[in-house]
């Protein structure tokens, strides 16, 4: 029986690709197993290549593993149909990339609320547009939710991005390199921010980066070699 405490369990998860046989096959994670708890903040680092957003992805349901088990919330993910699937992303994880992928046409307010229209739920979207307000002046943004994102600088678009993620209240946050893109003072404010949110929304963050720096301040950090996930030195 899984502890209550538990929110995602990964299990001898390997992810490989065929190649031609004189090659054989590229085996990128190898034989994987994690669990995250409730809450919890995970930053999982590596060389470039080494897997890391491959892993994230499936975790996220984007991708499938080649063999092994993912589950969320006590549910095996790998039983359900696409649909399913779909809908496990949009109430249950929320993602945060290099890139903010904001609608440039809609207003910061807008984008935040986009996932909500996802769901056929009225009791999902009541209160949404109050919770995306009560959010982004959390982060600094309380006077440009009617801007647009060219109008933002790259520190406050990711900041909208944040914001989006969270706007469904998910129990997990995945963000993939979120401050590659930032120049140093934003990139700090951007790590100080999600990890705040970790603790004010109660979201289990599992964050993909480069930075050592970012990647300290988690309660746990893992190594992605050679396939293996292994305790950073």
């Amino acid at each position: 029986m899984e502890s209550p405490g538990l929110l995602l369990r990964l299990t001898r998860v390997t992810k490989r690709y065929d190649a031609p046989a004189r090659a054989g096959a590229l085996v990128v994670l190898n034989d994987i197993s994690l669990d995250l708890t409730r809450g919890e903040s995970l930053a999982i680092v590596g060389p470039s290549g080494s897997g890391k957003s491959t892993l994230l992805q499936i975790i996220g349901t984007l991708d499938q593993p080649t063999s092994g088990s993912v589950s969320l919330n006590g549910q095996d993910l790998s039983v359900l149909d696409d649909q399913q699937l779909a809908d496990v992303r949009n109430r249950q994880i929320g993602f945060v990339f290099q890139s903010h992928y904001l609608l440039p046409q809609c207003t910061v307010l807008e984008n935040v609320l986009v996932p909500t229209l996802a769901t056929d739920e009225a009791s999902a979207r009541n209160g949404a547009s109050e919770r995306a307000e009560r959010l982004l002046k959390r982060v600094g943004l309380g006077e440009r939710m009617s801007h647009r994102p060219g109008e933002l600088s790259g520190g406050e678009r990711q900041r909208v991005a944040v914001v989006r993620a969270l706007i469904n209240q998910p129990p997990l946050l995945l963000a993939d390199e979120p401050t590659g893109s930032l120049d140093q003072t934003s990139a700090r404010d951007l790590g100080q921010l999600l990890l705040e949110l970790n603790h004010e929304e109660g979201v289990s963050l599992i964050v993909v980066t480069h930075a050592r720096e970012l990647a300290q301040r988690m309660t746990r950090v893992l190594e992605l070699k050679e396939g293996r996930l292994v305790q950073s030195g």
